[in-house]
């Protein structure tokens, strides 16, 4: 088992939650919980309940489900649009159990940093997935929902071992976020205004 998280490694903790959960939420509950059951790592008091049995189960579940939806095109939108209720503030609330009752001042630092991390990730994910939809071939979306995998777990097992460095490249992450994000959105708007412009209410 490691050591305890200090002040910085929590913050670290925090960030790399809060960023993660606006991918792939699911799957940060079960990997977060199933380091603490398995005594892998020391979760901070706040997240310990992550490591029941009943909310692994439960996140198990819905890992699988969220696994399977992501594959497919248009499902994969309908569920991110439903979950740009839930992943938000389950990315404030993870960012501010990291942190803890102890430092309450953190925390509430903490809360407001995850969400707007999971806010940040989530929008530039659906967009991301909304423009990859436009092709009618599965491909892309399979890679590029694989390639979400990859930015979930790696940064959160990185985070366990080594929380310093994992947000650094949470950091980077972000960076290019905001970069790509713009450019997402008015992709997006011009495919819809195209199809607009070409359906037959707009043609007859």
């Amino acid at each position: 088992m490691t050591s305890s998280f200090d002040l910085p490694q929590l913050i670290a903790l925090a960030a790399v939650l809060g960023f993660a959960s606006g991918i792939r939420l699911y799957a940060v509950l079960l990997i977060v919980g199933l380091a603490g059951f398995a005594g892998w790592v020391q979760l901070p008091h706040g997240l310990q309940v992550l490591a029941h049995p009943a909310v692994l189960v439960v996140a198990g579940v819905m890992f699988v489900a969220e696994f399977l939806a992501d594959k497919i095109p248009a499902i994969d939108t309908v569920w991110d649009a439903v979950h740009t209720f839930i992943r938000i503030p389950a990315g404030a609330a993870l960012a501010a159990g990291a942190i803890g009752a102890d430092h309450t001042t953190w925390a509430v630092v903490a809360a407001l940093l995850g969400g707007t991390l999971a806010a940040t990730s989530h929008f530039t994910k659906a967009s991301a997935r909304a423009a990859v939809n436009t092709s009618p071939e599965p491909v892309s979306n399979i890679i590029v929902s694989t390639s979400e995998d990859i930015m979930t777990g790696g940064p959160l097992w990185l985070v366990l071992k080594f929380p310093l460095i994992a947000a650094g490249v949470v950091l980077v992450l972000v960076l290019i976020a905001a970069w790509v994000l713009p450019k997402l959105f008015r992709f997006v708007r011009r495919v819809f205004l195209r199809r607009g412009d070409a359906s037959p209410s707009s043609t007859g």
